[in-house]
């Protein structure tokens, strides 16, 4: 009979256990022979962990606000299947490039559920969104006003864009400096004090329609008292119809204690609810906690050496899961068949670059070569980060429900390295 075990953390994906081999199971799928048939390294998501936490999200705010809407932040996990899940769980899509919007659209959001953002939007990117019908768009800077007035003009119709201006509420160090989005000396949106001015321009705009206000400050904040500074930091440049929360809210990795839903979204509306009064469509835009604790990544341990330290070479690594190397993230690790353990080790990428370890001072049970390693909430940032460093080719996205899986995007192959060779 299958059990519970203690050793799976809380990182792990819902419904992930030990089954009767001792195994760990994904989505009711042993992960060795998960591994077997799908080799590594290999994004493994429990479609059902993906679903509920959606379902979840969204009953959560409707639960406070039946105009509430929740828009996944797609750069977290821009996967065509990914993305239809959530769209058939009553999610919109946020998106910050044309590449992300084509997603999108292909998934099968709707343009009009479909937010876009970003720092740096080309003209051909504004275009593809005017002429798809996104629903909104939000405004960084002012050169960007001058150009989707242009791309709104050229388009035709009379019909104005609905717009939002993204402020940045100079609210720091809830979060790592790399993932920090809402200081006043940040790349995104404007400052409080150039706000009011370009909020004018925009109310006199011919072909923009201004709905209102949007923020982000940052990601896996792990507080909630940020996020209230920062709504009553907007609530000073006026009273508008739409108001976007941003997302940010963290996961569990190793040891983290995340808020619940329950408190990010009471937190954020009650913040709402007190500076700007009731009856506001509001957005949200959560990201990694939607996916990121619905994915494990399964790599094979190539070599064990005992240097100072023991290294654990394993077939992956930065091609894969960028984020340690960028900003020091921990995550954890563990041998398939034999989770817990006492080895110290680092468990070091193939690439060749000192500081590809994906996880330093993991604790293994004598970690050997053939071994099968798992390392959870990867879900968020590990597919949209994936590239191709020393050739090695991406690994694919495999969902996994019911005990049974399937490839939803496949493994690269050698030959395509050489696809737009010209």
């Amino acid at each position: 009979m299958a059990v519970t075990t203690p050793t799976l953390t809380p990182a792990f994906p819902l419904g992930s256990r030990l089954n009767e081999r001792g195994v760990v199971e994904i989505g009711g799928c042993d992960t060795l022979e998960l591994a077997r048939e799908f080799g590594t390294p290999a994004y493994v998501v429990a479609e059902d962990d993906l679903r509920m936490r959606a379902r979840s999200m969204v009953a959560t705010y409707r639960g406070r606000n039946p105009r509430a809407e929740v828009h996944f932040a797609s750069k977290a996990f821009p996967c065509t299947a990914v993305l239809r899940v959530l769209a058939q769980e009553g999610i919109g899509c946020d998106v910050a490039s044309g590449g992300e919007l084509t997603l999108a659209l292909h998934a099968g959001f709707e343009p009009t559920d479909i937010l876009l953002h970003g720092n740096a939007k080309s003209s051909a990117e504004l275009r593809l969104a005017v002429e798809s019908g996104v629903g909104l768009i939000v405004i960084d800077n002012a050169d960007e006003i001058d150009k989707l007035e242009r791309v709104v003009a050229d388009h035709g119709g009379g019909e104005r864009q609905q717009v939002l201006i993204r402020v940045t509420p100079d609210v720091a160090g809830a979060t790592h400096a790399a993932i920090s989005t809402g200081q006043a000396d940040s790349k995104f949106g404007f400052a409080m004090a150039q706000a009011p001015a370009i909020l004018d321009r925009l109310r006199g705009s011919a072909h923009l329609d201004l709905q209102g206000l949007h923020m982000h400050i940052g990601s896996q904040i792990l507080a909630v008292e940020p996020f209230q500074r920062a709504i009553a930091a907007l609530a000073t440049l006026g009273d508008f119809p739409v108001i976007d929360v941003g997302g940010g809210l963290g996961i569990t990795y190793t040891d983290e204690v995340a808020p619940s839903f329950e408190a990010y979204v009471g937190a954020k509306m009650d913040a709402v609810e007190r500076h700007f009064g009731t009856g506001r469509r509001i957005i949200d835009e959560p990201g990694r906690a939607l996916v990121g604790p619905s994915t494990v990544t399964l790599y094979t341990v190539e070599s064990v050496k005992h240097n100072v330290s023991t290294w654990v070479g394993v077939d992956g690594g930065m091609s894969d899961n960028l984020r340690p190397m960028l900003y020091g993230a921990r995550y954890d690790a563990h041998v398939v068949d034999r989770p817990g353990g006492s080895t110290r080790c680092h468990i070091a990428g193939k690439h060749c670059e000192s500081g590809d370890v994906i996880v330093r001072d993991a604790l293994l049970d004598d970690p050997r070569a053939g071994d099968v390693i798992v390392t959870p909430a990867t879900g968020a940032y590990g597919h949209a980060m994936a590239n191709n460093y020393n050739g090695v080719p991406r690994p694919p996205v495999v969902f996994a429900k019911g005990g049974d899986a399937r490839v939803v995007v496949r493994r690269e192959s050698y030959e395509d390295l050489l696809v737009r060779d010209v």
